[in-house]
Order: structure tokens, then C-alpha cells, then sequence
């Protein structure tokens, strides 16, 4: 009688470093929409400056992300999470001096969104997927994208109390310094493409040919036009929130609330995304998530706006903020393997902070012109519709090669 074989746990130390490295790196920049107000008050500058900056972390944070991608896969994830730490902490001790713009766009946008673009879920899942089976895969995932929901969650409240307490400048730095662990946190991550348990080693193909075939791959690229909009309707609230709250009249706390409700029940949206879609189809998972954001920031424009209804939309866009991650990276983990997933991972992701970008710049540059957040809000709706229609026809299976000789 055959023995069913053994299943293997999953490897938590990995995880549980990773999942730490995710919190401190996602927590920070989902917070800086605090930072808004009080700068601005104290500089002069308008919000289309600040939204720049914001605009730009976002940019350099995707731009980033596919060639730190390939740097972990080719060199290993220690190295990468090493820069990550010095960059962030870089970027946020510069965006502390707050003298001319120049300190915030170069500091607070392109260094903080480097350290970021190296830090966060593409370099993580992708030494994650390495050391998991495939079947562990999806709720490895999950786990590593609820810990960043927590980061949010704890950043929240903390990053409010570092502002009264010590002002916005001098809380900049006490962030910049909590980034300097990331680097020991990371060794139990040290490794590349080459190593873990499920290491393609026969894989060698190159990264130009990973590309070409990705490029090529239908499926890929509705995969990596949908994941634009998941960022630019997450990457507008996370920075524009916090102002929209006092614009409509309501108490500056329930911003904080609103942050920290969102990053709560993200943990919860995260993990059950990580069991779903282990079990349910990611494509159309996807699209659910996607139709269902449109239809709660429509209900929650078109509906009084009081706290109670701010608390409501924050727990709704919680569970369905960061769902988007685990089977999006799971699917880019199917179709091609782990060999090259740090940077095809990556090259969706740069499209979401394309998406950002657009999200966050727009956000400042439109109130700016009109005084009003309304046009941004409703073209997310518009885009969340879009995107669901993008992601069902999306197959969920590997790509087919050619047997090697």
C-alpha cells in the first residue's frame, strides 16, 4: 500500500521575516497622506506639490521594482532588501529638511519610492515562492500582503502621534531610522532564482527571452493592464484621503480612523484572498474585487457622507484594498514559473504604479484646477468596471515550451 506523501510545512522563519520586512516598508509611505497638511501649512507649498512627490514615489517605486526583481533573482534577495533599507531611510531623512521642493520630490518621491520598489511584495513573494510549494503558494502570499495591510494599520495611529508629538520634520526621521532593520530582518532571506525548494535550476532562460515571452503572452498583458487601475485607485486614497476628510467637513480623526480601519481589515482581505485563491478561480476572483470597489466609492459619494458612512467605506475598501496581490502574483507564478518571477512580477506591478502615479498626481492637480476631488473619484469607478471586464477572459494555467533537447 502506497504511503501519501508528506506535506511540508511551510518555512516560517522565511515568512515571518519577510511578513515583518513588508509591514515596516508598506507602513511609512501608506501614511504619508498625514504629512500633507502639516507641510504644506508650515512650507507655503500647494497640494499639486506635495501630490508630485507622492506622484513620483509611486512612479519610481514601479519603475524600480522590475530591475531590483531581477537583481534578487540573479544575485539574491539579501542584497536587494540591504539597499532597500538605506534608500528609505535616505529618502525619508531628506524629505525631512523641508527647505525648497527640491528635498521632498528628490527625497519623499524618487528615493523613498526606490527603497520601497526594492522592499516590498515583488522582491518578497518572489523568494517566498521559491521556498513554498505551489500548493502553500497562494496562502504564502496572503500572508506576506496582510503583514503590509498591518504595516498600514500600525503606521496609521503611530505616524499621527509621531506628528504631534515631535512635528512632522523630526517624525520623518525617527521613520527613516526604523528603516535601518529591514537589512537584519532580511537574512533569513539570503538566496536567489538558484536556490530554495522550488528553484528552477534547468530553467536558463534569459532575462530578454523571459520578457519576449511574457510580452508575447496574452493573458500576461490583461493581467498587467488590470493591475494599473488596482493602483490607481489605492494609491489616491492612501494619499488624498486625509485632506478629502477635512474638505467634506469631518473631524481630522476619522482619517486616522479611516487609515487604520482600511489597514486592519486588510489583514483580513489579504489572508482570506490567500485562501481563495488557492481554491477558486484567480481570474474571476480578481474580477469581483474589482466591480465591487466601483460600487463602493460610488455608494459612498452618492450616500450622505457622515463618519458613520467613512468607517463603513474604510472597513469595505479594507477588505478589498490589498486582495488584489496574492493572486495576481500567484497567476504570474503559474504562467511562468519562479525563475524570472522577481522581475515579471515586477513589470505587472510597474504598471499598477503607473496607475499610481496617475492616481496621486491627479488627486492634487485636479482640486487644485476645480477645488473638488470628485473627477478622480468617479474615473476609478469607471476604471474598476474596466478592469473586471479585462480580467475574465484571463487563463489560468503555464505557458507551453518546448521540450529541452
Amino acid at each position: 500500500m502506497l504511503s501519501s506523501p508528506a506535506v511540508r510545512p511551510m518555512p516560517w522563519l522565511i515568512i515571518a521575516a519577510g511578513s515583518l520586512i513588508a509591514m515596516l516598508t508598506f507602513g511609512p509611505r501608506s501614511a504619508m497622506g498625514f504629512f500633507q497638511l502639516p507641510m504644506l501649512q508650515e512650507t507655503g507649498w500647494d497640494r499639486t506639490t506635495f501630490g508630485l512627490a507622492m506622484a513620483l514615489q509611486n512612479l519610481c517605486w514601479g519603475l524600480g521594482q522590475p530591475f531590483f526583481g531581477a537583481i534578487a533573482d540573479k544575485y539574491g534577495t539579501w542584497r536587494v532588501l540591504l539597499m532597500a533599507g538605506l534608500l528609505y531611510a535616505a529618502g525619508l531623512v531628506l524629505m525631512s529638511f523641508g527647505t525648497v521642493t527640491m528635498t521632498l520630490h528628490v527625497g519623499g518621491g524618487v528615493l523613498v519610492g526606490l527603497g520601497v520598489g526594492a522592499g516590498s511584495f515583488g522582491t518578497l513573494l518572489s523568494a517566498f515562492a521559491r521556498n513554498v510549494t505551489p500548493e502553500q503558494r497562494s496562502l504564502a502570499f496572503g500572508i506576506c500582503t496582510a503583514a503590509g495591510s498591518a504595516g498600514m494599520f500600525l503606521f496609521a495611529p503611530l505616524s499621527q502621534g509621531l506628528i504631534s508629538a515631535y512635528g512632522w520634520s523630526d517624525s520623518l526621521v525617527w521613520l527613516g531610522v526604523m528603516m535601518l532593520t529591514v537589512p537584519l530582518l532580511a537574512i533569513p532571506l539570503r538566496g536567489n532564482s538558484a536556490s530554495g525548494l522550488t528553484a528552477e535550476v534547468g530553467n536558463r532562460q534569459t532575462v530578454a527571452e523571459a520578457l519576449r515571452e511574457a510580452l508575447g503572452h496574452r493573458s500576461y498583458l490583461l493581467l498587467t493592464a488590470g493591475f494599473f487601475v488596482c493602483g490607481y485607485q489605492v494609491a489616491f486614497i492612501t494619499a488624498h484621503f486625509p485632506a478629502y476628510i477635512g474638505d467634506i467637513g469631518i473631524d481630522a480623526r476619522y482619517a486616522v480612523i479611516a487609515l487604520a480601519l482600511i489597514g486592519f481589515f486588510n489583514v483580513i482581505g489579504s489572508l482570506a484572498a490567500g485562501f481563495i485563491g488557492q481554491r477558486y478561480s484567480k481570474p474571476y476572483f480578481l474580477a469581483f474585487i474589482y466591480l465591487a470597489r466601483s460600487v463602493a466609492v460610488a455608494a459612498f459619494l452618492l450616500l450622505p457622507q457622515t463618519p458613520a458612512s467613512v468607517v463603513v467605506f474604510a472597513i469595505v475598501m479594507g477588505l478589498l484594498w490589498l486582495s488584489t496581490v496574492p493572486p495576481t502574483n500567484a497567476l504570474v507564478a503559474i504562467m511562468f514559473g519562479t525563475r524570472h518571477l522577481g522581475l515579471l512580477g515586477g513589470v505587472v506591478f510597474l504598471s499598477h504604479q503607473v496607475g499610481s502615479f496617475l492616481g496621486v498626481w491627479m488627486g492634487g492637480y485636479l482640486y487644485d484646477r476645480f477645488g473638488t476631488y470628485d473627477p478622480v473619484w468617479w474615473l476609478g469607478v469607471v476604471l474598476g468596471v474596466v478592469a473586471a471586464v479585462v480580467h475574465w477572459p484571463i487563463e489560468e494555467r503555464g505557458v507551453l515550451r518546448p521540450a529541452a533537447a
